[in-house]
């Protein structure tokens, strides 16, 4: 999940659908608009569908009292850190088209990396919490409770502000960057948990056995997920795209001032000119 709605769109395939004589352009098969569908953004929709009810999911684990009072906390601070920055810092040139409002497109093999992350990150710890709840280990719940709080945080706050253009790019991406940087803080305290603070019994059945070394496996795959997407994405590439899209903008918008300026001004000149030559 590292800006997930925010650096993936669906690509829209050109449409090379024939259309018999008088019939409607809309009367097209319903398997072929389903296959013009992709995957990902099936994904993406449905993340934006369950995200105000996955908020509410883990607000309810914040009151339980599973959630650290700084990571309740943190998305307040994050949240107005951006709205300072888009008013101070990198404010937004005006209403963006919703296809300029895509900062990263990728390949094939990068919308599958969106989905494993997706998967790792969100729904597997979602199920480790609820298989915790299950079995009464307050442990597990304990241990993955803050990153999916801080998790659905960002989702909420990529989805929110993807859709207004009161924020500009670069103010975008740092979205997943600051939640993910806390994030790896949190999966870290996780894997110590997990490692260092829980052990087996001598006698222990194969099902706890495998429960055990499913919460260890999951809290690395998360670390190496997130710190790849941290350090080979978000801030080499991510980041990056961002101001370049703002700074050329900015740059285009800065030209054509001028060029409507230099327009307005040889229009004010072409009624003198006419006025001499009477």
């Amino acid at each position: 999940m590292s800006g997930v709605s925010l650096a993936v769109a669906p690509r829209s395939e050109p449409d090379t659908t024939t259309t018999a004589p008088g019939s409607k352009p809309q009367d097209k098969p319903l398997h072929r608009q389903q296959h013009q569908q992709p995957a990902v953004g099936g994904v993406m929709g449905s993340l934006r569908v369950i995200e105000l009810q996955l908020v509410a999911f883990i607000m309810v684990f914040s009151v339980s009292g599973l959630v650290p009072l700084f990571d309740l906390i943190f998305p307040a601070f994050a949240s107005a850190y951006l709205l300072a920055l888009s008013r101070l810092a990198f404010p937004s040139h005006g209403p963006v088209s919703s296809s300029s409002r895509e900062i990263f497109q990728g390949s094939r093999f990068f919308r599958f990396y969106v989905v494993a992350g997706t998967t790792i990150g969100l729904f597997l710890p979602l199920a480790y919490v609820l298989g915790g709840f299950a079995r009464g280990d307050e442990h597990a719940v304990r241990s993955a409770t803050p990153h999916l709080f801080l998790l659905s945080f960002q989702i909420l706050t990529e989805n929110v502000i993807s859709g207004l253009s009161l924020f500009s790019p670069p103010v975008r991406a740092l979205v997943p960057l600051l939640y993910t940087v806390r994030r790896i803080f949190v999966i870290l305290d996780w894997m110590k948990d997990v490692w260092l603070n829980k052990t087996l019994p001598a006698n222990a059945q194969f099902k706890d056995v495998a429960w055990f070394w499913f919460g260890r496996s999951l809290a690395v795959a998360n670390f190496i997920y997130f710190s790849i997407n941290l350090f080979g994405f978000l801030i080499p590439r991510f980041l990056p795209r961002a101001f370049e899209r703002y700074f050329k903008e900015r740059d285009e918008l800065e030209s054509k001032s001028v060029e409507d300026k230099r327009s307005a001004a040889a229009n004010k000149l072409e009624p003198v000119a006419d006025k001499k030559s009477d």
